[in-house]
């Protein structure tokens, strides 16, 4: 037959050849999920021997510094290679207004971050910063009268922190609260402490107010006692917020930016590979997201391995290069699989 009578499929639309055999399946992929790719979070209480699980949060449990070790060696012998701490402080009066106890050197954080990098000297360790934890009122920083944010002594109080960790041998710290003002500060806390040069500061820029983050609350027991987030993080439908945001944080010196949540965002990861180009970009899989698609899964809505491999890859698509995950065991298991 003549090329005319096929002129409704010129040949430059035939693109299924491209993609017919799973070699050039492969080719067709772009960016590859990988297990250097993976964050995983870990909640760290001040009870040693704690291995509690967190009901919201599938697979995932609290653990003291004590059952710590033990379970972050398997997963480092399969390939882990970066965790991101949160501190859960649980014995009687450890919350005040001002959060002191985020950087108390017996405390969860700083302790398990000592013995990780003792247990796995070439595992990245991350510390989340932020003072919603270890506050008794439940908000990122540190109130004025009215129940408002005290932006002076909140970035203050979180610079601090975040050189305490660093100080403690942490290898990143990404502070959290949204605060204004917060990333310059912890730059210059760092320099003053001597330890900018071995500590990496990666920072939720675009941290979005909304109704996914309950298991993480749960499991970290930072529900504000009183209010809600909004006045600090952004709104869901703040695009621009989240650009200015991000500009505002790397003209403060960020090494890294994290935009939170993933999945229904890849817009504002597409902005963060855009304005940050230069920058590692990481998204944040949050507790809600990973729950949802625990409970679809449960349901036979879909397969879990597909969907947590397809939600990875329209991150990596949309512009990340990192993932923050509950599903970082899993996929340390399905990429071995693959």
């Amino acid at each position: 037959m003549k090329y005319t009578e096929y002129e409704d499929a010129p040949p430059t639309s035939v693109l299924s050849g491209s993609y017919s055999h799973p070699v050039s399946r492969q080719w067709q992929l772009g960016k590859r999920l990988t297990k250097s790719t993976f964050i995983y979070p870990l909640f760290v209480s001040d009870i040693p021997d704690e291995e509690t699980t967190i009901d919201s949060l599938p697979e995932m449990k609290r653990r003291g510094v004590n059952t710590l070790i033990p379970y972050v060696k398997g997963l480092v012998e399969k390939g882990l290679t970066a965790v991101i701490l949160f501190g859960v402080p649980l014995a009687p009066g450890a919350k005040d207004a001002e959060g002191t106890s985020a950087d108390d050197a017996k405390g969860p954080v700083i302790q398990a971050v000592k013995l990780l990098k003792k247990n796995f000297p070439s595992l990245f360790v991350m510390c989340d910063v932020c003072l919603c934890e270890y506050t008794d009122h439940g908000h990122c920083g540190v109130l004025l009268e009215d129940g408002s944010i005290n932006r002076p002594r909140s970035i203050q109080r979180i610079a601090a922190v975040a050189a305490n960790y660093a100080k403690a041998g942490c290898d990143c710290v990404a502070p959290s609260d949204m605060i204004d003002g917060r990333v310059g500060a912890i730059k210059h806390a760092l320099i003053e402490a001597e330890v900018a040069h071995k500590c990496m500061v990666m920072s939720y820029s675009a941290k979005f107010a909304g109704p996914f983050y309950g298991p993480f609350r749960e499991a970290a027991g930072s529900a504000p006692a009183f209010g809600d987030r909004r006045c600090y993080q952004l709104p869901s439908t703040g695009r621009g917020l989240a650009r200015r945001a991000m500009k505002r944080d790397i003209n403060e010196g960020t090494d890294a930016i994290i935009v939170k949540p993933s999945i229904f965002f890849g817009d504002i990861v597409a902005d963060a590979a855009e304005i940050a180009r230069d920058l590692p970009i990481a998204v944040y899989q949050v507790s809600g997201e990973y729950a949802m698609l625990h409970a679809a899964a449960e349901k036979n809505v879909f397969d879990l391995k597909q969907i947590a491999f397809e939600a990875c890859n329209s991150s990596l698509r949309a512009g990340a290069s990192l993932i923050i995950s509950y599903f970082t065991p899993r996929f340390l298991d399905w990429l071995d699989e693959n």
